[in-house]
């Protein structure tokens, strides 16, 4: 298929521009096979270049000869276009319509993209599970990289090489593969080198009405038991939900069948309830409502304060288990890609302070999402203002990102990112050049090719050029736990997402311009008082020798 036969008029001249924060602004709108570009002659105007993928849906009014469209983006800013001439606006708009909903990935832009920088790291061979496990197996001989699924052949939602103990062999991991949801056995999450206790992630067992066990199941999750210890199992969905999965082949684990380990439910929700919460709260802060109550009636009938609040607790409940405890855990729901993933994630960010560094934030990223098989592809094809009826839509990721925004909010020296790295990586979530979050799966991506074919979000972002930007100035190394409050009064809406687009940062930025710059003095006097401080003593030692006789 040619982009050409999608744009009916590739260019039209005189429209206006209205979006946020901007003097509307009279130019030149051009459509590309992955660009809406709007350019203007007056000087000091910054051009609009908006990717195709990053529109959610476009409402269309007319008035005589003039007509509006009006965008609205994945990342939930709204942009007005003015286009003389009825035509032109019909065709403009059914074009940004076709290029915007393209089924084939292979025809999105991160494969067309040819970076204008120079790559010093290739973002793809960054965070291997190999380089990972190497940080483990100097405090532990007790586990073991497994190739069992090279070919994607057990589990298709796995990476080629995972972790799991090494009393376990590649033949049991296949009959404990057939025994959870989509192939998706225990593999190893997170090792505690403070006390040797370890996160395990799975999908459910598929235990069924009549009780199915599987023995190399239990002897693999018991295989991560001290003597005379016990674990906990956090099913991450409602013990009413997990009930009614077993009449349809799946499950729980029966405590006759693992004595040694206890279950506790936690409800997470997931899908459609979580993209309706969304849609919800994005309407109330786009609302331009004055009345408090409204205002406050519809954040709180949006349920994302409370989402949020359930998934934290459980990742605190889950850290607690490792880290007071000294128990080790396994987490699961249904298929174990999206709670899960969510749960793990951030309680290693509560107990582990190299995941609240940027790499070790990259590494996480890669290992507990993308290699983990969280289906970004589907969750993030549709943002908060798409009027088709949602598939696989839901918004785990950005959930996710917002409790990190709210840890790092209650901790703010103890992250060496900042607010802007967190947003950016939602931006790429959903929209990007980059090829980093495409595909549900590693097995998809191998297929897409897209190491040979598309560029790592990791080789740009790991320039200083742009490091510099996602770095946190109050950044102090904390090698301590750290355990964020959930009560309702600690969780905020966070504004940098939600507000951004009807809110001006302008103060705020200043205000942080302001505050790096007294950080940056701070350092400079530092610098000078230590010289002061080694001048003094050696003037005292010299001082001392002349009078010694």
């Amino acid at each position: 298929m040619e982009f050409a036969e999608l744009i009916k008029t590739p260019r039209v001249d005189n429209v206006v521009l209205h979006r946020p924060f901007y003097p509307a602004v009279e130019g030149t709108l051009c459509l590309t096979g992955h660009h809406l570009i709007l350019s203007s002659r007056q000087d000091n105007t910054e051009e609009l270049w908006l990717l195709h993928s990053n529109i959610d849906a476009i409402d269309k009014r007319f008035v005589g000869s003039l007509g509006t469209i009006i965008i609205k983006c994945k990342d939930f800013r709204i942009i007005q276009l003015d286009i003389p001439g009825m035509e032109e606006c019909l065709n403009i708009a059914s074009s940004i319509e076709a290029l915007s909903t393209l089924d084939s990935v292979t025809l999105m832009y991160p494969f067309f993209y040819r970076p204008m920088f120079e790559v010093i790291e290739d973002g793809w061979h960054s965070f291997l599970p190999e380089q990972e496990f190497e940080l483990y197996s100097s405090a532990t001989s007790e586990w073991r990289l497994s190739y069992v699924n090279k070919e994607f052949a057990v589990c298709p939602s796995y990476p080629p090489i995972v972790i799991v103990p090494k009393s376990v062999d590649d033949e049991a991991l296949r009959k404990v593969a057939a025994f959870r949801h989509g192939g998706r056995f225990p593999v190893l999450s997170y090792y505690h080198k403070k006390n040797g206790m370890v996160i395990m992630r799975s999908g459910q067992p598929l235990t069924g009405t009549n009780g199915r066990r599987c023995k190399e199941d239990e002897k693999l999750i018991n295989a991560t038991l001290r003597a005379g210890k016990r674990g906990y199992i956090i099913d991450t969905r409602s013990l009413n939900v997990a009930q009614q999965a077993r009449a349809k082949g799946g499950g729980f684990e029966q405590e006759a069948h693992y004595p040694q380990w206890r279950r506790i439910h936690k409800s997470i929700e997931r899908y459609h309830v979580l993209q309706e919460s969304l849609i919800k709260l994005v309407e109330a802060c786009n609302e331009q409502t004055h009345n408090m109550d409204r205002w406050l009636g519809k954040l709180e009938a949006s349920n994302w304060l409370t989402h949020i609040k359930e998934i934290l607790t459980t990742a605190c409940l889950a850290a607690q288990c490792i880290d007071r405890e000294g128990a080790s855990v396994l987490i699961h729901g249904t298929e174990g890609t999206d709670s899960t993933l969510q749960v793990t994630s951030l309680a290693q960010i509560i107990l582990e302070p190299r995941s609240r560094t940027i790499r070790g934030f990259e590494a996480l990223i890669e290992r507990e999402w993308l290699q983990a098989g969280h289906p970004f592809q589907q969750r993030c094809a549709q943002s908060a203002y798409c009027n088709s009826k949602q598939k696989w839509e839901a918004p785990v990721f950005l959930l996710f990102l917002d409790c990190v925004w709210q840890i790092l909010r209650q901790f703010p020296c103890s992250f060496e990112f900042n607010e802007h790295f967190l947003i950016m990586l939602f931006e790429h979530a959903y929209a990007s050049q980059f090829g980093t979050f495409l595909g549900n799966n590693e097995s998809e991506r191998c297929k897409l090719k897209l190491q040979q074919k598309t560029m790592s979000l990791w080789s740009w972002v790991n320039r200083p050029s742009e490091l510099s930007k996602f770095t946190n100035p109050l950044f102090e190394a904390n090698n301590l736990v750290i355990w964020p409050s959930v009560a309702p009064q600690s969780l905020h809406l966070w504004e940098g997402i939600f507000l951004r687009w009807s809110r001006s940062s302008k103060y705020l930025d200043e205000a942080y311009e302001e505050m790096v710059n007294i950080i940056e003095y701070n350092k400079e006097l530092q610098a000078k008082v230590n010289i002061l401080r080694r001048q003094l003593a050696e003037l005292e030692t010299d001082d001392g020798l002349r009078e010694s006789p």
